[in-house]
């Protein structure tokens, strides 16, 4: 019987980072998920010559991504800290490529999905760590 309860206090401290805003950062950083890995994946396998900084930037992305979706769903506070320390990391890396892509373009034949602070993606690269990290800090008050 305490087993029982055990399990859904865990279960209720999971489901709280998914949801309000939280399903909304679920759902975002899923669609960057597929997004990322189907340009990198596609641009490593077809023309990775051309750019390998750049579709090897976009494939880090990518994992980014998946792995912030994966401990958004999982929940818990061992995942929201992960998942805030990655999208710490993440504001870390669009911040640097997208300051390093203005200011030396040569360096990026093409475009990674951080170049430019996600102009290519709305900027969402961009916001979408600083709403994390902001949804993350206040998840674990509540």
């Amino acid at each position: 019987m305490g087993g029982t309860v055990a399990r859904e206090g865990a279960a209720g401290s999971r489901a709280r980072l998914v949801r309000g805003p939280g399903l909304l950062l679920v759902w975002l950083y899923g669609v960057m998920s597929v997004g990322a890995v189907s340009r990198s994946a596609y641009q490593i396998a077809t023309e990775y010559d051309r750019a390998p900084l750049a579709y090897t930037l976009s494939a880090v992305a990518a994992v980014v991504y998946a792995f912030i979706t994966y401990t958004l769903v999982r929940g818990g506070e061992r995942a929201r800290r992960a998942a805030l320390v990655c999208c710490a990391a993440e504001l870390v890396g669009v911040l640097v490529v997208g300051t390093w892509t203005l200011i030396e373009p040569s360096a990026f034949p093409d475009a990674t999905v951080w170049s430019a602070f996600g102009r290519g993606y709305l900027f969402i690269p961009v916001l979408l760590p600083v709403t994390g990290i902001a949804w993350l800090r206040g998840s674990r008050r509540s």
